[in-house]
This record gives structure tokens, sequence and C-alpha cells, in this order.
């Protein structure tokens, strides 16, 4: 699977405008067309990094940023895989948190809930390299609409 070219930009406003521009006024559609979106006080949780190793994210990480790209690429790939996500306050998976893995071991998280008319939609939680916990994720159960709607009370 070819991967999407990385981003290279030289600031951290750049990056920030790029994700304001395509994923919080844009419009990203998962492949069967679920609605994701993007908050922009999110950015700081996805291309920050603690440097203190104490949860506190202070330093900008270009490694991260480069991969801005990857997030719309893998949530509107057909094939990718997805499970479902794994809800740490209840220790159990959470089958309208949905993980989608396609470019090596890049993950890309979703909270899924209801619109209206009973149909999903989604926001963006967050994304990572999932270099130390992917083998888990892969063994994580399968998501499924069906199960979704199912957890949120909606109809299949």
């Amino acid at each position: 699977m070819a991967l999407p070219p990385l981003v290279h930009y030289a600031t951290a406003a750049e990056y920030r405008t790029h994700y304001e521009q395509v994923y919080c006024h844009g419009t990203i559609l998962t492949f069967e067309g679920i609605r994701v979106h993007f908050s922009s006080s999110k950015f700081g949780h996805m291309f920050y990094e603690s440097t203190a190793r104490n949860g506190i994210k202070d330093a900008f990480s270009p490694v991260r940023a480069q991969r801005i790209d990857w997030i719309k690429a893998t949530l509107e790939h057909p094939i990718a895989a997805l499970f479902e996500g794994w809800d740490k306050t209840s220790h159990q998976y959470d089958a309208s948190r949905r993980v989608a893995v396609v470019y090596e071991d890049f993950v890309v998280v979703v909270a899924m809930s209801l619109k209206l008319d009973g149909s999903l939609k989604a926001n963006f939680v967050t994304c990572y390299q999932a270099d130390n916990s992917i083998s888990k994720i892969r063994k994580s159960p399968v998501w499924s609409r069906e199960a979704c709607l199912h957890r949120l009370g909606g109809t299949p």
C-alpha cells in the first residue's frame, strides 16, 4: 500500500493552517460516507509531544505533523482495517469507537454518535504511530456498523 506523501512546512503555524483548512473547515467522509468532525483544539494533542514524559505536550513534533495527510487518507481508504476502540475507563472494547489502520502502524480513532435522523456521525479523537500497541490493536474486535448502532441505541 503506497504511503501518502509526508507534508513539509517550516513552522507549526503552517501545519495548523493546513489542519484547520483541510480538517476543521473541510468535509471529511469515511469511505462509507460517515462525516467526521474535527475540532481546532485537537491540533496540540495531535502534533505536540511531551519532552519530560510527564504527559504535558510541550514541544511541536515535525515528525508527527508530517503525517497530517495520513489522517484523511486513512479515513477515506476503502480497505482500512477497522477495530473497536478500547475504553480505559470501563476496561472493555467500545463498538462506538472506531480505530482505522492502513499505513504502517498509523492509527486514526474516531468516536461515533447518532445524528437526529439516526445515521452515524463521527468526531475525531486522536491519531498516532502505534509502534508499541499495534499488535494489541490488531487483535481487537473488528468494528461493525451494526454493533456500533446497537451500542448507540440506533437501528442497523
